[in-house]
C-alpha cells in the first residue's frame, strides 16, 4: 500500500512540475530534465510513469484542467442552499469564480491550451471532459433548482448559466487582457456585484412579476 501510495505521490509530482515547466516555458521549449529537476526525481523516473514528452504535456494538461474544474465545481455550493439573500450568494459565487478564473495556474492553463492546440488538436477533448462546458452544466443545474422553486424566473436553465458567465467572464478578459494583467481583489468583487445585478435583472422572479401589466 505504502508503495502504491509513493507510486501516486511521484506521479502527481511530475504532473504538477511538468505543468510548471510547460508554463513557463512551452511546449517546444521545455525539456524532460528541466521538469524532473522541478519534480525533484531523476529524469528517468518521469520516463517510467509517462513514456515521453508528449505524453508528459497531454496529462499535465489534463490533470490541471481537472484540477481547476473541481475548484470552480466547488465554488458553486452556496446555490445548493442560497437562503433568502439570492444576490448575495451571487455575488459570493461570482467572486469566487472570478477569482480562479483570474489565478495564475488558470490563466496559464488558458494560454497553453491556446497556444498549442494547432500542435495537439486532441487537447480538445480535455477541453470537453474538463473545460468551461462542464461549469456551465453544473452551474445550469443549480439554477433549475431555483427555477423550480420560484426564486428565478427562465425556461432554459443552461441558457441561464451561460448567461451568469459571460457577465464574469467577459470583463475579465477585457480588464486582464487575457489574463497578462493581474486583477486585485476588490476590481474582482465589483465584476461579480455587476454580473449578479445584471443577471437578476434578466431572471429574478420577484423582479419580473413586478413587471408584467396588471390585468
Amino acid at each position: 500500500m505504502a508503495t502504491s501510495r509513493g507510486r501516486i505521490d511521484k506521479r502527481q509530482a511530475i504532473l504538477d512540475g511538468a505543468f510548471t515547466v510547460f508554463a513557463r516555458q512551452g511546449y517546444a521549449q521545455a525539456c524532460v530534465q528541466e521538469i524532473a529537476d522541478e519534480a525533484g526525481v531523476a529524469k528517468p523516473t518521469v520516463y517510467n510513469h509517462l513514456t515521453d514528452k508528449a505524453t508528459l504535456f497531454r496529462h499535465a494538461i489534463q490533470a490541471a484542467a481537472q484540477s481547476v474544474l473541481d475548484q470552480r465545481l466547488a465554488a458553486l455550493k452556496p446555490l445548493s442552499e442560497p437562503g433568502p439573500d439570492l444576490r448575495g450568494t451571487l455575488e459570493e459565487v461570482g467572486h469566487h469564480l472570478a477569482r480562479l478564473h483570474a489565478d495564475g495556474r488558470s490563466c496559464a492553463l488558458r494560454r497553453l491550451l491556446y497556444g498549442e492546440l494547432t500542435h495537439f488538436p486532441d487537447i480538445l477533448d480535455i477541453v470537453v471532459e474538463s473545460g468551461p462546458h462542464r461549469l456551465s452544466q453544473a452551474l445550469a443545474d443549480r439554477l433549475a433548482r431555483l427555477i423550480l422553486t420560484g426564486r428565478l424566473h427562465a425556461a432554459n436553465p443552461g441558457q441561464a448559466a451561460e448567461h451568469f458567465l459571460a457577465l464574469l467572464i467577459g470583463p475579465l478578459e477585457a480588464r486582464s487582457q487575457m489574463g497578462t494583467r493581474q486583477i486585485g481583489d476588490t476590481e474582482l468583487q465589483e465584476i461579480a456585484r455587476a454580473a449578479a445585478h445584471t443577471f437578476l435583472q434578466a431572471f429574478d422572479a420577484e423582479d419580473a412579476s413586478a413587471r408584467q401589466p396588471a390585468e
